[in-house]
């Protein structure tokens, strides 16, 4: 029980820091600023841009940074999971999904 108040105390300070953490893509002139937590922060697009172009170019970005977010969002979870001793669940399908 003590275990699992440690687990969740963990996952809430996690959290915490996902959400300082901002993550950049940028397709062609659009860019994505996504926080850990894959929230998007912001969408940069240069005038440059054709007006065309800008719906393809800001979901490219925006799947480019979650991707990124994902990845980010795995290594901390597989680093808080290794300091509680349960590292090997995440290699054992308890990783996120699509990392």
């Amino acid at each position: 029980m003590k275990d699992l108040y440690k687990l969740q105390k963990e996952a809430k300070k996690m959290e915490k820091e996902l959400k300082k953490i901002q993550i950049e893509a940028e397709v062609d002139g659009v860019t994505v600023v996504m926080d850990g937590k894959q929230e998007v922060v912001s969408v940069t697009i240069d005038e440059s841009v054709p007006r065309e172009r800008i719906g393809d170019l800001v979901k490219e970005a925006t799947n480019k940074a979650s991707k990124k977010a994902q990845v980010v969002a795995a290594e901390r979870m597989q680093g808080v999971m290794g300091q509680m001793g349960l590292g090997g669940m995440m290699g054992q399908g308890g990783g996120m999904p699509g990392a």
